[in-house]
């Protein structure tokens, strides 16, 4: 490579940095382009997402709520069937606002804009796109966590002062999800297999205890669903949603922390790998 070009520069530029060519600490030009992008193209389909849930939690809150009448609570009262389900269709909107940005957008850019090329042509690292992008992911996540906890209290669904912590774990549970997202669409090149990813969320969605207990299921199939992300940000919201904490409640705020560390590292080699050959 001719050190004499603007590439030449930046790639020199990278080797002295303290971080080598995975870091120059500078994200929030990803972080920038982005938000000039949602908002000239994407708030319309960001929109959408936030309404998704909540018309879940009308129909099955409200409609079949008055059918079902009260249920058990995660400390053992008895709550709203609208109240018990609020909670995970939160993590729910939560993961599907992070999988978006992470699996489609990052699809698009990566596959058709080759756009991470042209960033990791300057002074960026794959760690500064990989930040940089997962950020979005969960300021999306942050956005759906804030509004529909507001649509909870309207609803008086919010009856502890510790729900107002679902927010926060709503964004811990879209770090995870966007983290492993990104990188696992660093692997899919077509099409046909992005359709791979709603053929993992879907089961997730109907099965993760979302809309009624886990232990309607047989052993085995409870351990299953007991491995799969969706099922643990459902449980840390229902808990947080009652202040209702236990022994679980740090292993599923665990399982968050070992699934984003695993999903950032794996990002990061992954566009190493691809675009730093």
């Amino acid at each position: 490579m001719d050190h004499g070009s603007p590439a030449g520069t930046a790639a020199a530029a990278a080797r002295d940095r303290t971080f080598g060519p995975l870091y120059s600490r500078n994200a929030r030009a990803v972080i920038a382009r982005g938000l000039m992008a949602t908002r000239s193209t994407n708030w319309l389909v960001m929109l959408s997402g936030f309404f998704e849930p909540v018309l879940f939690l009308v129909s099955m809150g409200v409609g079949l709520g008055a059918i079902v009448g009260a249920v058990e609570g995660p400390d053992g009262t008895a709550i709203s069937y609208a109240a018990y389900i609020a909670p995970a269709l939160l993590a729910v909107s939560a993961m599907n606002g992070a999988v978006y940005d992470s699996t489609w957008n990052v699809f698009f850019k990566m596959n058709f804009a080759k756009l991470y090329q042209g960033m990791l042509y300057t002074s960026l690292g794959p760690l500064d796109v990989a930040l940089g992008e997962i950020f979005l992911a969960l300021l999306r996540g942050m956005l759906y966590a804030t509004g529909f906890t507001a649509v909870m209290g309207m609803m008086g669904l919010i009856t502890s002062p510790w729900a107002l912590l679902m927010i926060p774990a709503s964004v811990l549970i879209a770090f995870g999800f966007a983290s492993l997202g990104m990188g696992i669409t660093s692997f899919l090149k077509t099409f046909q297999q992005m359709d791979w990813i709603n053929f993992i969320l879907l089961p997730m969605f109907l099965f993760s205890a979302t809309f009624y207990p886990l232990s309607v299921y047989p052993e085995p199939i409870q351990w299953f669903i007991q491995a799969m992300p969706l099922w643990h940000g459902v449980e840390l919201l229902r808990q947080i949603s009652v202040g209702a904490f236990s022994a679980a409640t740090a292993v599923h705020i665990g399982y968050y922390l070992v699934m984003t560390a695993a999903g950032m590292l794996l990002t990061t080699l992954r566009l190493r790998a691809l675009f730093l050959k």
